[in-house]
């Protein structure tokens, strides 16, 4: 699962926006809702499975059960 996909389908519903940003010189940053919650550049490091999404979830509160289940 990519990291998108992990915090938009526990979150979207309360979220403004969240922006993923990669570039050149190996740059990688999370937004949410206007706020950087992970930078590479300052970690020194990719963030770690499991880690934005604790991030989020200091932010958000505990993931969301928003999706209808198929039955």
């Amino acid at each position: 699962m990519s990291l998108a996909s992990e915090l938009l389908g526990s979150w979207a519903p309360v979220m403004r926006a969240v922006e993923l940003q990669s570039g050149s010189h190996g740059r990688f940053e999370v937004w949410l809702d206007g706020e950087l919650v992970f930078s590479k550049e300052s970690a020194g490091r990719f963030p770690k499975t499991g880690e934005v999404a604790a991030l989020f979830e200091s932010k958000l509160g505990p993931a969301l059960d928003w999706r209808e289940s198929s039955t």
